[in-house]
């Protein structure tokens, strides 16, 4: 019987926004691109990106991811897979809303509390959105020894908790930050690394208004957050 091929799968998370600065839930937004403190960040990752090989790279189609590996791709002369399996989740109604408004409503505290049990006004589900991006990894793993995949950060939270074994209802508890990495063997399930972010600088700031809209990782734990620099 032949021996599986193990797979190191980099997960990464688009670099900050124009949504992120403005503590809006960008959702499928196509419109929404990277902050000049995301560009930085694009800049930084392909630098440390530069090193390493892949044998795929899978984008979520939406501008910031794209954005984001831009870099990259110049710099090692690749191209990559845009894959809608990959793409932000679809929040429905609340696409386009300031996080800010969203926090007091009724269906935030499900959110936070039990997100197996939310269906988005209009959108995805959370397992719905479970379901199709961590099928996707697997299917993109098959007969690789390392992919990349650029995508979100609900998204990659849901992924790390899958091969954590954790429920989908603890996943809220994983903090992936703008521009982080994170990396995971498979079939195995190993996780190597979260939410890694030593490869960014520390010299671009959110300004003092982006920080109090766009909230902390404590206070703001849906569509990944806005980062703390």
């Amino acid at each position: 019987m032949a021996k599986s091929t193990s797979c190191e799968v980099f997960l990464v998370r688009h670099a900050h926004s124009s949504a992120n600065l403005k503590g809006i839930l960008a959702g499928r937004d196509n419109r929404v691109a990277l902050s000049d403190r995301g560009k930085k960040e694009a800049e930084e990752l392909g630098n440390y990106l530069s090193s390493i090989s892949f044998d795929e790279i899978h984008v979520s189609p939406l501008k910031r991811c794209n954005e984001t590996i831009n870099p990259y791709l110049a710099q090692s002369g690749t191209s990559a897979n845009s894959n809608e399996q990959m793409i932000e989740m679809d929040y429905g109604k609340w696409s386009g809303k300031t996080l800010e408004v969203l926090s007091k409503t009724e269906l935030w505290k499900s959110i936070q509390s039990r997100p197996s049990t939310v269906r988005f006004p209009g959108g995805e589900s959370f397992s719905e959105m479970s379901l199709r991006v961590n099928q996707a990894v697997m299917d993109a793993a098959v007969g690789r020894k390392r992919i990349l995949v650029v995508s979100h950060g609900d998204v990659i939270k849901s992924i790390i908790a899958f091969h954590l074994g954790l429920t989908l209802d603890l996943f809220q508890r994983i903090h992936i930050d703008p521009a982080s990495v994170s990396i995971i063997q498979l079939p195995s399930s190993q996780i190597i690394q979260v939410n890694s972010t030593s490869h960014l600088s520390r010299i671009s700031k959110p300004s003092r208004r982006a920080g109090k809209e766009a909230g902390t990782r404590d206070k703001f734990t849906l569509g990944g957050g806005a980062g703390v620099k």
